[in-house]
This record gives structure tokens, C-alpha cells and sequence, in this order.
């Protein structure tokens, strides 16, 4: 048996084993190391609503364009990205200050250069975005380690998303990540060389 190389041989899964259930531990388990995401400032710019139940799915499936594999997979991960991220630095700086890992003055000069960028809206738009993004790659990593399949998807109609789950204005959906059993190898697929994405200057 080759050994699985998660650069080359994960792939995005479009059929899932509709009888394969996750449990809410090991959903927690994904998201404890999607966490570990580094973020700008370390504010974490994340939240996660996790589709788990039956009745849940049949509501999120409509919204998602009815693609099956939102009620196959065992659940899917609706990604957060944080546009008011400056609101945690207490909440990731108090500790650090505390614990003396961080003096109380570095935590006022960085508030001050946060509270400075997210001034701009279009930049605490852009950073929620990123660092949200940051944390989905590792979650659909740590899914693959622990041998479970997703896939990343964007076609959704964000607006109704929106309203079904009652989220805030702070936050904005930008990805639906189903996990689950794969059903079906999915079919391979290339990529662009390094020559044809990369400039070294």
C-alpha cells in the first residue's frame, strides 16, 4: 500500500456514504484544529454553523442549490468569516497578559494598530475573508488526516443563507464544506505547473 501524500491525493468528494455518521465529538475534534489556523493579529477571524441534524440538512440543501451531497455527507460546515475581528482582541490578548506571556503594554500598541486597520471597512472585509479562508483549508486538511473526505463548496445563495440561519451582520457565509465518507472515488484531476503560477523575480 502506497502511503497517502494529503498535497497530491486529496480530492474534492461529491458523493458521500449517506449512512456514515460523525459524531458531534469528532466534528469538535476538526474544528479544535481548524482553530490552529494562523490569523492576522491572531484574532481568529472565524465561525463555524455546523449543519449536523437531518432536518437542518433538508433546510440547508435548498440553499445550497439542492447539490446531494449537503444531506450525505455526515454534516457540513458553513464558514464564517469575521468582519468585525477587532472585537476579539480581548478575548485573545487577555489570557496571553494574564499568563505574562504578553505585557499589558504590547496588547494596548497592537489594539491600537487593529482598531487602525479594521477602521477601513474594506480591509476588515478582506481580512475576515482571508483568514476565514485559512481556517476552512485546515479543517478540510485535519478531515483528511483523520481519513474522511469534503468538499469546498461556493455556489450558494448567500442572501437566504443569511436569513434561514440567522446570522449577524458581523459575519459573512463564504464557504459550505460537507464531510462525510467518500461513496465513490472521485475522479482525478490536473493542475497548473509551477511554471505557468509562479514569477520569480
Amino acid at each position: 500500500m502506497t502511503e497517502f501524500n494529503i498535497f497530491t491525493d486529496r480530492k474534492a468528494v461529491k458523493e458521500y456514504d449517506a449512512s456514515y455518521q460523525l459524531s458531534k465529538e469528532a466534528l469538535i475534534d476538526l474544528l479544535e484544529k481548524a482553530n490552529r489556523a494562523p490569523s492576522a493579529w491572531n484574532l481568529q477571524h472565524w465561525k463555524y454553523i455546523v449543519v449536523h441534524s437531518d432536518q437542518m440538512k433538508e433546510r440547508l440543501l435548498p440553499l445550497a442549490f439542492n447539490q446531494k451531497q449537503i444531506v450525505d455527507a455526515s454534516a457540513t460546515v458553513i464558514v464564517l468569516a469575521d468582519k468585525e475581528a477587532e472585537r476579539n482582541i480581548d478575548a485573545v490578548f487577555n489570557p496571553d497578559v494574564e499568563a505574562g506571556r504578553m505585557p499589558a503594554e504590547l496588547k494596548e500598541r497592537l489594539a491600537g494598530q487593529i482598531n487602525g486597520a479594521h477602521s477601513n471597512p474594506e480591509y476588515a472585509f478582506e481580512a475576515g475573508v482571508l483568514n476565514a479562508s485559512l481556517a476552512a483549508m485546515q479543517f478540510m486538511n485535519a478531515a483528511t488526516l483523520a481519513g474522511l473526505s469534503t468538499c469546498p463548496i461556493g455556489g450558494f445563495n448567500r442572501t437566504e443563507l443569511i436569513e434561514t440561519f440567522n446570522i449577524e451582520d458581523r459575519y459573512l457565509p463564504i464557504m459550505l464544506i460537507p464531510v462525510g465518507k467518500s461513496a465513490k472515488e472521485p475522479r482525478s484531476t490536473s493542475r497548473l505547473s509551477v511554471e505557468e503560477t509562479a514569477t520569480f523575480l
